[in-house]
């Protein structure tokens, strides 16, 4: 299993940015996705969860109405979609999926808010 996450980086304040995490090693078309971020010091936070389909999504209180979780299975890729970007979006952003109860995570990709 591989999930490599990228499209992170520095943005103003009301900034977007769209983050792709691209798998293999799975079946991904059927498998829920999800993307956590995480601040040092504090637990991995869940910000968006999407079923195999794309049909069923999931976000955050602090995201929703901001963020928008995706998924394209043909090519094996799941993406957030960031707008209206605030510094306390700060984090470093993880791709996840768990198969057969064992939780699988990309090296993540910083994000960084800040004028």
């Amino acid at each position: 299993v591989q999930l490599v996450e990228s499209g992170g980086g520095l943005v103003q304040p009301g900034g977007s940015l769209r983050l792709s995490c691209a798998t293999s090693g799975f079946t991904f078309s059927s498998s829920y996705m999800r993307w956590y971020r995480q601040v040092p010091g504090k637990e991995r936070e869940l910000v968006a969860g999407i079923d195999g389909a794309g049909g069923s999504t999931i976000y955050a209180a602090s995201v929703k109405g901001r963020f928008t979780i995706s998924r394209d299975n043909a090519k094996n890729t799941v993406y957030l979609q960031m707008n209206s970007l605030k510094p306390e979006d700060t984090a470093v952003y993880y791709c996840n999926v768990r198969l057969w109860g064992v939780h699988y995570w990309g090296q993540g990709t910083q994000v960084t808010v800040s004028s």
